[in-house]
């Protein structure tokens, strides 16, 4: 039985809730087939995803969307986990937490702790920089070797510097980066070194300390394949 037989059975034999998935190996004849399912995860995907983006500020329209067109010659590991996340719609209501003018925006923590912390401990490995930090390119944040999760930053203008540091572009805004310059700027840099949110208590608060400390941030409202 090949793996994609396997799991359509599955699905229509069993409730398969996000705190019950599990990473699972296959083996089909004398070839072994590793596939790690992480939450939510689905064949059902697209290399072109939008993005619906509501409280923008600069005085345009009060939402908006854009595009990314994912590359996974670019950065594989990185394009299937980002696949991945839209499949279970992680990302909606995500604020953009930290948009720092004229450098990048940066969103990818969900506002309910519990699933957040989930993603913690899963970690996916470096793909090598195949492609430059240039204005538009969507890329992974890291902590560190192998330490890629769920948070990703738009680069907003030629960040060139950032391709030595490890950080891999998966794809690139493709339609509406007018709307990704609208998202709200005045908070800047995160703290403790700005006036931005804190990304620890934002993990362990979640989208309540935002809408407390922060309402003005823009939102994500939806995010799906096209």
């Amino acid at each position: 039985m090949c793996i994609l037989t396997y799991l359509l059975a599955s699905a229509h034999s069993y409730e398969i809730k996000i705190a019950e998935r599990r990473t699972f190996v296959k083996t089909a004849g004398s070839a072994a087939a590793a596939l790690t399912l992480l939450p939510g995860f689905s064949f059902a995907s697209s290399n072109t995803v939008e993005f619906t983006v509501e409280n923008l500020a600069g005085g345009g329209p009060a939402s908006g969307t854009f595009q990314i067109e994912l590359d996974p010659s670019l950065a594989p590991l990185g394009v299937e986990r980002f696949q991945s996340l839209i499949s279970t719609s992680f990302f909606n209501d995500c604020r953009f937490f930290r948009v720092v003018p004229n450098f990048v925006a940066q969103f990818g923590i969900n506002g309910d702790p519990i699933l957040m912390a989930k993603y913690r401990s899963q970690t996916i490995k470096d793909d090598p920089v195949a492609a430059t930090n240039a204005r538009g390119s969507i890329v992974f944040a890291t902590s560190g070797k192998d330490s890629r999760t769920t948070q990703l930053f738009i680069n907003l203008k030629d960040n060139a510097f950032l391709d030595k540091s490890g950080f891999s572009p998966i794809g690139k805004i493709v339609s509406g980066m007018d709307i990704v310059d609208q998202l709200y700027q005045g908070y800047g840099e995160g703290a403790p070194s700005g006036k931005g949110p804190s990304q620890a208590m934002l993990q362990l608060k979640g989208n309540t300390y935002l809408n407390d400390k922060f309402p003005l941030l823009s939102t994500i409202s939806k995010t799906e394949f096209k």
